[in-house]
């Protein structure tokens, strides 16, 4: 399979730094805003996007992603809408991007439909967050079929002959989650984060990223020294939503963005 996130790690080998993920929650605080987002932030360093889905119950997000979901919502989100948007940055968009989302959105649009205008929309990857590796057998061949990868969540309450087994079945990289809880801005990177990545690493060959709780350059880097990338989503939607206007947002996450890409080549 060739696929936009297997060069962006392959680049960041070749470069010796670490991927910078960025998730955005996709229409807040409307789809427009989103649209001049996305290529600003690529053109400050994030190497992927995440485009977060906007659900009613994002039930493994804390309050600011909570909040952002609700705000995109309001202003009339959709993933018919989202679809269209990236649809249209594509032909320009070197970054890839990877569909964040609970099931049920996915699930009322339809798997088969949403694979194949994914795949026409410039999405590389998808992440469902709510669909144990059980219940995935209608979307692998779905994803196989469109060239996607299926990115696997790992936690550290994963036992290693668990996470060996869904370890089977990802692609493009694997997201460690560095905490148990929801997502949100910390103040510190756990304890334990070396060693859980690397009993991971010891269990597969895909780049292994690792997210929530990152809200500085310097968290970031820290994590970096033990992942092949890192995620930040919570501190960057804060900056947007605490912004006066949404161009100071993107000013603001524009500034952040580099700051994040220096710590991770450092």
């Amino acid at each position: 399979m060739n696929n936009r996130i297997d060069d962006v790690f392959a680049a960041c080998r070749r470069e010796k730094r670490k991927a910078l993920i960025l998730y955005l929650c996709a229409g807040d605080p409307s789809l427009d805003a989103t649209a001049k987002l996305i290529p600003a932030l690529a053109e400050a360093g994030a190497d992927l996007i995440e485009l977060g889905i906007p659900f009613s119950d994002p039930m493994a997000d804390g309050p600011v992603i909570q909040a952002a979901s609700q705000r995109a919502l309001d202003a009339g989100a959709s993933l018919k809408g989202i679809l269209a948007m990236a649809r249209h940055l594509q032909p320009a968009l070197k970054t890839p991007l990877v569909l964040f989302s609970y099931f049920n959105v996915m699930l009322q649009y339809g798997l088969d439909k949403l694979a194949a205008e994914s795949a026409a929309a410039g999405i590389h990857g998808w992440l469902t967050v709510d669909v144990p590796a059980e219940e995935a057998g209608e979307i692998q061949p779905l994803l196989d079929r469109h060239q996607l990868h299926r990115i696997l969540l790992l936690a550290p309450t994963t036992p290693p002959e668990r996470a060996k087994k869904l370890l089977q079945k990802a692609g493009g990289f694997v997201y460690y989650i560095t905490v148990t809880g929801v997502t949100g801005a910390r103040q510190a990177v756990p304890a334990d984060l070396a060693e859980n990545l690397a009993s991971i690493k010891r269990l597969t060959n895909l780049p292994v990223a690792a997210g929530f709780g990152v809200s500085t350059p310097a968290m970031a880097r820290a994590v970096a020294a033990h992942a092949d990338g890192v995620v930040v989503g919570s501190a960057l939607v804060k900056i947007l939503a605490d912004a006066p206007s949404p161009e100071a947002g993107l000013a603001k996450a524009v500034a952040f963005t580099r700051e994040l890409a220096a710590a991770l080549r450092k």
